[in-house]
């Protein structure tokens, strides 16, 4: 999964009031990252949080056996990036998500991040290594991975 994206890939978690007021599902369902090729990535609630995980990207479809080999921890490198949870964060805000961690799997950095869901089809995510060194990224609602 191309995660310039990572960083960029957000972070997200449930908030009821931020849900309810961009929509029924709010952030939950389906989103494609906007690098070459598009990554798929799944954003559910699990627990008091929202957590993203991967569903497919183009390197995984040429791919579909790709392992976490660049993760800064030797003893993760053997996990699959198919369903790779890499994000998980909290609702800070009215449609704002943020106070947890995005993972990627380009470079093996876990990272601090803000989500934002502008409308029912738009997340702006921005993610940290230090503020401000950060970097943002628009992902589109999806239909369906393709």
């Amino acid at each position: 999964m191309s995660i310039r994206a990572f960083v960029i890939t957000g972070l997200l978690a449930l908030g009821a009031a931020g849900s309810a007021s961009a929509g029924n599902d709010g952030p939950v369902g389906l989103w494609k990252t906007p690098e070459a090729g598009g990554s798929f990535v799944r954003i559910e609630t699990c627990g008091d949080a929202l957590c993203g995980r991967v569903v497919t990207s183009a390197r995984l479809r040429a791919h579909p056996d790709q392992k976490d080999e660049r993760n800064r921890d030797a003893t993760q490198r053997d996990r699959p990036v198919k369903d790779l949870l890499i994000l998980k964060v909290k609702a800070i805000g009215p449609n704002r998500w943020g106070d947890g961690w995005v993972y990627n799997p380009n470079d093996g950095g876990t990272y601090k991040g803000v989500m934002e869901l502008r409308n029912a089809s738009e997340l702006h995510l921005t993610g940290c290594i230090v503020a401000p060194f950060c970097k943002t990224q628009t992902w589109e609602r999806a239909a369906s991975a393709q």
